[in-house]
């Protein structure tokens, strides 16, 4: 066993087995005038008990309600995935309306129609995928229920780090970058600061 891994708690299956154990070495120890067979017979019939006692608890625990597994993340009454799925089939169609019409498939007075739509349904797809949390406060929250909130500290940044906190401006063509950004995104420019 390793270092790891913990001995404080027992596990439901490992204190059913425990159980089992110990029920048939009484009965072995218990039935002395009984024949192979019988105790054999008698110590299978202790370990049947200590399965069905198990698959009791199984089937009981959820019950309880504790330790229930967090569900799906819910966006406006969808799971994230959903929306997901469903953002990515309307910007195929999208594509598929724009190659239709480019091959002469659609008229212009239906692209349009059509078009407007889909980009309606699209972007209201997004604005509520945008609405939900973000994938790295999610990220964060679990590491906080995980660890207890010692590894969702942030870590200390480094001298090079902290003067990026804010969107980097390129001294050449004074675009905005994104913070984290070494080279300008227009121009190419580097954003690194010589000291």
């Amino acid at each position: 066993m390793s270092s790891e891994t913990s001995t404080d708690s027992l596990q439901p299956w490992q204190l059913f087995t425990l159980a089992g154990l110990i029920g048939a070495t009484v009965v072995v120890f218990v039935s002395r005038g009984q024949t192979p067979a019988g105790i054999v017979l008698l110590s299978l019939s202790i370990f049947a008990a200590a399965v069905v006692g198990l698959t009791a608890w199984r089937t009981f625990a959820p019950l309880s309600g504790g330790d229930q597994p967090a569900g799906p993340q819910m966006v406006a009454g969808r799971t994230r995935v959903a929306l997901e799925r469903e953002k990515a089939l309307v910007l195929r169609s999208i594509k598929e309306l724009e190659f239709d019409r480019a091959m002469g498939k659609v008229s212009e007075r239906d692209f349009a129609e059509m078009g407007a739509r889909l980009r309606a349904r699209a972007a209201g797809l997004i604005l509520q995928l945008d609405a939900g949390a973000s994938y790295r406060e999610e990220i964060e929250r679990e590491i906080a229920r995980r660890v207890g909130g010692e590894a969702a500290k942030a870590p200390a940044r480094s001298g090079q780090d902290r003067g990026r906190s804010e969107a980097a401006v390129c001294p050449a063509c004074r675009t905005t970058n994104d913070p984290d950004a070494r080279f300008c995104k227009h121009c190419g420019a580097s954003l690194e600061k010589t000291a």
